[in-house]
């Protein structure tokens, strides 16, 4: 549902040949929203690094245990910081197979993404989605969609999968999280990945020198950087690590070693 009234949205123009990391990100998991850039930029990256899929199915495996872990704990709404181009799998799909009444508002600077998100909350009273850099949290947080939809008295997740490490502004990062902390209740969730400096591929440079070229750079993180971005929230069991040590769902898919330590993932709760 587009809760924008009748201001319209200005994108700005779409340049089919510059990669996007999030048409890149849509054309890795089977999407159709991208262009030959994106696909040239896709396959280059994946010659170096085989297990690029592998590390996108860890991502939405991740992602179903965070909307569980929020299900269960009572909550059903969700801000989702990067939602990406929308696909089988992403946040609005699982949180609403999950529970079909809860609420999600997407956002993303990425004009293909908002497009396409639009189209799909179009007609649907509990989501929506939101043209804006993730890291102008107050203007993210006043916009119509957020107040139209959040109820931000009430627990709310926050998702940030598969996002921050394409922000190398560390210090822009850390303060606009803090700022996403501050306006959630107690009991709200903070669950995010991110690509992890120590683990992964050696060839991890040659991924980085790609992702340079496109519309995000890719910026990796160690594990006291990355935990940083939680703040003071208490990140839940088993704490702050690689997918493979998170991960602990019955019967779930095994990747390869590679992929499995090549993100960091958490999930925090504030007190």
């Amino acid at each position: 549902m587009s809760v924008l009234g009748e201001q319209a949205t200005v994108l700005p123009e779409v340049d089919p040949q510059r990669p996007s990391v999030a048409r890149i990100y849509n054309f890795l998991l089977g999407g159709r929203h991208n262009f030959a850039a994106d696909r040239q930029a896709a396959a280059a990256a994946q010659s170096v690094m085989p297990e690029l899929p592998a590390i996108l199915r860890l991502n939405r495996q991740f992602l179903r245990e965070a909307v569980r872990l929020a299900d269960e704990a009572g909550i059903d709404q969700y801000l989702d910081l990067g939602c990406g181009i929308p696909s089988a799998g992403d946040a609005y799909d699982v949180a609403r197979r999950v529970r079909p009444g809860c609420r999600v508002v997407g956002v993303d600077v990425e004009p293909v993404a908002f497009v396409h998100g639009r189209l799909r909350s179009d007609g649907d009273p509990g989501a929506d989605v939101l043209y804006a850099d993730l890291l102008d949290a107050h203007q993210v947080l006043a916009s119509p969609p957020v107040r139209g939809l959040l109820a931000l008295d009430r627990p709310v997740c926050l998702l940030m999968v598969a996002v921050a490490h394409f922000i190398p502004d560390t210090g822009r990062l850390t303060e606009a999280l803090a700022v996403y902390r501050d306006a959630v209740p107690r009991g709200s969730l903070l669950a995010l990945t991110h690509a992890c400096r120590k683990g992964g591929s050696p060839q991890i440079d040659q991924v980085r020198r790609i992702y340079n070229n496109t519309t995000a750079p890719l910026a990796t993180r160690d594990a006291a950087e990355a935990a940083v971005l939680f703040g003071d929230w208490p990140v839940l069991g088993p704490g702050l690590q690689t997918f493979g040590e998170w991960c602990s769902v019955p019967g779930r898919r095994r990747e390869s070693g590679t992929a499995e330590s090549a993100f960091l993932v958490g999930v925090a709760r504030k007190p």
